[in-house]
């Protein structure tokens, strides 16, 4: 997650290291099949006594026809005592911001049949939060061949989860084992309009300024623009996402006043508490994935959020008038005077039993291509800073869209491992809390069965899951429908009745129709009539479509909509579409009004839709 910034001693040293590195990539030029045929014999003659392994020189190869030019990917790879035919797919999970640029890309290479030491590679990359994808490689739920967070924090997070598990390192981070593909500033992105506001471009803008934001009750009237609303702000959850941890450690900083030696007694110093209690006193919801916020800000405008932790790239993309069309104000980022980060994206191959050494040429040849300068132009016009310096910083990285390349002045030091699960455990419990309403269809089709399991029983340990991971000073609800709407449980805190809650889902028997669209807006209005400042939700499982309602669906949508100023301190709608005649279409149109997300489920996976959905809380 810390790459040192413009001035700083460390990247100077990173830069030419990156620099020597692409001299040699770019003197590896193109080859003929016949030319990289013959340095393939010739390496396995030279090299028959070597094991396969990193950082031996050997041939990547072109599957291509032998009188066709094509470009052998450069830089450092793995010497090859044998050569096959037979194709290898590489699985890479990826940090979901950079997303555009790995589409791009990934469709490049997979076009180009490249060869290691055995036939084609296909790359499937699949995005996803950086803190999401660690929890998932260590309980073994994912088994990556490639891995490419959004920082490198979350590789020393990996390797002691791992070791604390296995015995031994799952990654090695040296400066070979792991180098930046990219790297992107964190920023806190404003609406251009409200940023002005505060002063921006000529006075510098930090965490004391969110601070003050987020607690006048006057909102932006106290700047001269009652306009604007209430200050809505956002960042994804620490746990899951980069962007939401840097965000989290640069509050802490900002309350020291420190750029260095953060130590878990400034952690919990209650003067440091109460500057980040009074942050997240504005956050509308958090979530697992940055780009999924950027959406929603970039998609429904400034009545929906003010400003929200994201990456330098991702105004670069909301700016260039290609994702987001219309756009309603152009973006700027704000660089926190007190310091912030830069997200190095690491590209690593897990030291897993599943890396097969056929893989493992493969995703160095893969590496390789990525490191080259097609990819690396191709990065900046993304919005991304390459890692290599000899690619010059220009446009889109500029005012016209809205970064300014000199920043930032301040870097942050990351903190060691201690005071990083300090601060964790801290944002625990300053985060803003939540008003949660659960809402079960138990109509009689819940009763069916998939793949063996009973559609009720699934929902049930998808419920009591969900209420497990809530804290104890949230307050939850359930409520049950079919041709009746029964509210089992008031939004109350969970605390205190958590086990009563749990046997009280043991007892759902599925019987009745589907009284869907009436029974979701009246938990909406109830939660928008419930009096605290708390983010308000309605999570809803049903496995079909609406029978027994008085509303109709467009009815419903013009009911819960979330608009206006302050729309992003409206009541979320997520919904979980379960089982194949659910209309997911139909709860898809509930979510997105409301600013929630829909999600779709089966008994065998509804477990995991439940702790999706709770990291946005």
């Amino acid at each position: 997650m810390y790459v040192s910034g413009p001035g700083d001693t460390n990247v100077r040293a990173s830069r030419k290291e990156n620099a020597s590195m692409m001299t040699q990539i770019e003197r590896s030029g193109y080859t003929q099949r016949s030319i990289s045929s013959f340095v393939c014999l010739l390496l396995t003659l030279l090299l028959s006594a070597c094991s396969t392994g990193g950082g031996t020189q050997t041939d990547v190869r072109p599957t291509t026809p032998a009188n066709r030019p094509v470009q052998t990917p450069p830089g450092p790879a793995i010497a090859c005592t044998a050569h096959s035919s037979n194709p290898v797919t590489l699985t890479m999970y990826y940090g979901s911001e950079k997303q555009s640029w790995m589409d791009d890309v990934v469709t490049d290479f997979n076009s180009r049949a490249i060869a290691a030491c055995d036939g084609p590679i296909t790359v499937k990359a699949i995005a996803t939060g950086s803190g999401s994808s660690t929890q998932q490689i260590v309980d073994g739920s994912i088994q990556p061949d490639v891995w490419s967070p959004a920082g490198s924090i979350w590789l020393t997070i990996a390797n002691a989860e791992w070791k604390a598990k296995n015995g031994n390192d799952l990654i090695t981070t040296g400066a070979n084992d792991a180098p930046s593909l990219v790297s992107s500033p964190v920023v806190i992105a404003m609406w251009k309009t409200q940023a002005e506001a505060l002063g921006w471009p000529n006075k510098p803008i930090g965490w004391s300024d969110i601070t003050k934001l987020s607690t006048d009750a006057r909102g932006w009237a106290a700047y001269g623009h009652p306009e604007f609303g209430a200050f809505k702000f956002g960042h994804t959850h620490p746990d899951y996402s980069n962007s939401g941890l840097d965000a989290v450690i640069a509050m802490n900083y900002a309350a020291s006043g420190k750029v260095r030696g953060l130590t878990t007694g400034d952690v919990n110093n209650a003067a440091t508490k109460d500057f980040v209690s009074k942050v997240e006193s504005s956050v509308i919801h958090y979530g697992d994935s940055t780009g999924f916020f950027a959406d929603k800000m970039f998609s429904n405008g400034p009545g929906y959020l003010s400003a929200t932790v994201m990456y330098e790239s991702l105004v670069v993309e909301a700016n260039n008038g290609k994702k987001y069309p219309k756009l309603p104000l152009s973006v700027v980022s704000i660089y926190p005077k007190e310091g912030t980060f830069y997200s190095d994206h690491p590209f690593v191959i897990p030291q897993g039993t599943w890396v097969t050494a056929a893989k493992r040429s493969s995703a160095l040849a893969f590496r390789n291509f990525l490191l080259d300068q097609p990819q690396q132009v191709k990065a900046l016009q993304y919005g991304f800073r390459p890692a290599s310096s000899t690619i010059a910083i220009g446009a889109p990285l500029d005012t016209a869209h809205g970064v300014d390349p000199t920043q930032p002045k301040t870097l942050l030091q990351l903190p060691p491992s201690d005071v990083v699960n300090a601060i964790r455990a801290s944002w625990q419990e300053q985060r803003r809390k939540v008003d949660v309403m659960l809402v079960l269809d138990r109509s009689g089709s819940m009763g069916a069965s998939i793949g063996g399991i009973k559609k009720i029983d699934g929902a049930k340990q998808g419920l009591k899951e969900f209420i497990t991971l809530l804290g104890d000073g949230d307050t939850l609800g359930l409520t049950i429908f079919s041709n009746t709407s029964i509210e089992v449980s008031p939004t109350t805190q969970l605390g205190p009745k958590r086990q009563e809650l749990l046997g009280r889902v043991d007892g759902i028997i599925p019987d009745g129709s589907t009284l869907l669209f009436d029974t979701i807006a009246q938990r909406v209005s109830a939660l928008q009539k419930q009096p605290s400042r708390n983010i308000k939700a309605v999570v809803v499982l049903t496995d079909g479509e609406d029978t027994a309602s008085t509303l109709t669906l467009d009815q419903l949508i013009g009911k819960i909509t979330a608009s206006g100023e302050d729309a992003g301190n409206g009541v979320k709608v997520f919904t979980i579409a379960y089982g194949g005649e659910a209309n997911a279409s139909e709860l898809g149109k509930i979510a997105n009004v409301t600013g929630g997300k829909p999600y779709v489920g089966t008994p065998q996976n509804i477990k995991q839709v439940y702790e999706q959905i709770s990291e946005f809380f």
